[in-house]
């Protein structure tokens, strides 16, 4: 009975060991699709005002957010996902400073 748990942990232990390198694997795959989906050129222009719509949704300085995502957008042919942040998705993106050094795109 002994030999049969010890081979039983050691079987789990395995197992353990196995997956941590799949679900790495499977992260660095979904990595990939995000980036391909939201990269430089991800988006054609028409594709814009609605992608800014949706990344300005909740702001409320609606306008000035507006202005600056579509002239990031028509730059980068990108938006970020989400409404706020994830710019390091899209490093076009996420680089473009003003002349005081401060992020253009929201």
């Amino acid at each position: 009975m002994a030999k049969f748990v010890a081979f039983l942990l050691l079987a789990v232990a395995v197992l353990s060991l196995m997956q941590k390198p799949m679900t790495a694997a499977a992260s660095e795959e979904n990595v990939q699709l995000n980036k391909s989906r939201y990269g430089t050129g991800s988006l054609k222009g028409f594709q814009c005002p609605s992608q800014c719509s949706r990344r300005c949704g909740r702001t409320q300085y609606n306008k000035p957010c507006m202005f600056f995502c579509q002239k990031c957008c028509r730059k980068c042919m990108c938006v970020p996902p989400g409404y706020y942040g994830n710019k390091a998705v899209r490093p076009c993106y996420n680089n473009w400073k003003t002349k005081e050094g401060g992020p253009k795109c929201p």
